[in-house]
């Protein structure tokens, strides 16, 4: 009965024409961003033996969770989304696609990611990412989102989740490393979003959304930008501290690390209008040469010990 009501809600034409639409409900560039810090998660469990089966099925039941959870964050957001320049053009606010297609396709996403994990890979990366899911599209989209400034600090804890449900989908266990990725991304949050904030101030506080710049002002954010930035480093430095990775891990880290924190304190001292927007856009720069730089600090020996053994 469930089938057929959702058959009838999402009929094939409907899909095929507005594919687009749909795609977007999943936000694919954060939902890319997340695959892939996931499945460098993987692939530092044991480069000796890569299992590309389980590989494969965990990104596959990854992303269609995460797509759900954006699904419904759209859903949440449709109103203010409507109000807001950035986002008033996204399915929903134009009429593309209907609120109940939109409710269909998040729960079909959703189950079929978990059931995914649940079946090919194993319950424990199902259940972890059940409560990412729940921790993104809930508790922050529905309740901190509008409840505090720190809303960003808080809720980061589901975004920085893909790490270790990478880790986990290989290893059948949360692994201490894991969760040093995710630390990582944990910490890389605030400042990363808080940019984008800034150069969104305006339109947060016509819709009543507390991001920082609007309780606290575009200075005091700039400054918060700039000692998460410093802590960031700090923290980037725990792999190579833990004996996790080496020295080109070090290397990567110490270069991404400096150019970040050069944007943040431009940031603090500079009131150009486009700094906002090319600090927000380097940091998601930072983050995938952080996480190629443990890719390549972990692989690269072992190519070249196949090249001269």
């Amino acid at each position: 009965m469930i089938s057929k009501g959702l058959s009838h809600i999402m009929t094939v034409p409907h899909v095929l024409r507005h594919w687009r639409d749909y795609l977007e409900l999943c936000k694919p560039g954060v939902v890319a961003l997340m695959v892939f810090t996931a499945v460098v998660g993987m692939l530092l469990v044991d480069p000796q033996y890569i299992h590309w089966q389980p590989m494969l099925l965990a990104c596959i039941g990854i992303a269609l969770s995460a797509g759900s959870a954006a699904a419904i964050n759209h859903l949440v957001d449709r109103q203010v989304d409507a109000q807001m320049a950035r986002t008033r053009a996204r399915p929903l606010p134009t009429g593309n696609i209907r609120t109940v297609e939109a409710v269909a396709f998040a729960i079909i996403l959703g189950v079929a990611g978990l059931a995914v994990l649940f079946f090919w890979v194993n319950p424990l990366t199902a259940l972890l990412t059940f409560l990412s899911l729940i921790g993104y599209a809930f508790i922050y989209t529905l309740y901190l989102k509008r409840a505090t400034p720190q809303n960003i600090v808080i809720g980061g804890a589901a975004g920085a989740a893909p790490p270790v449900l990478g880790w986990t989908a290989m290893e059948g266990a949360i692994n201490e490393y894991s969760l040093l990725l995710f630390l990582i991304i944990f910490v890389w949050t605030p400042p990363h979003f808080w940019a984008l904030a800034i150069h969104r101030r305006e339109e947060y506080a016509k819709v009543d959304i507390p991001m920082l710049p609007v309780t606290h002002g575009d200075r005091f954010t700039r400054l918060q930008i700039l000692l998460y930035t410093v802590l960031l480093f700090l923290v980037t430095l725990l792999p190579y501290l833990t004996g996790m990775s080496g020295l080109i891990y070090l290397a990567g880290a110490m270069l991404f690390g400096a150019l970040y924190i050069y944007y943040a304190i431009q940031l603090k001292v500079s009131d150009d209008p486009a700094l906002p927007m090319q600090a927000f856009r380097f940091s998601i720069t930072y983050l995938m040469g952080i996480f190629a730089a443990l890719l390549l600090d972990r692989y690269l020996p072992l190519a070249y010990n196949a090249l001269v053994g």
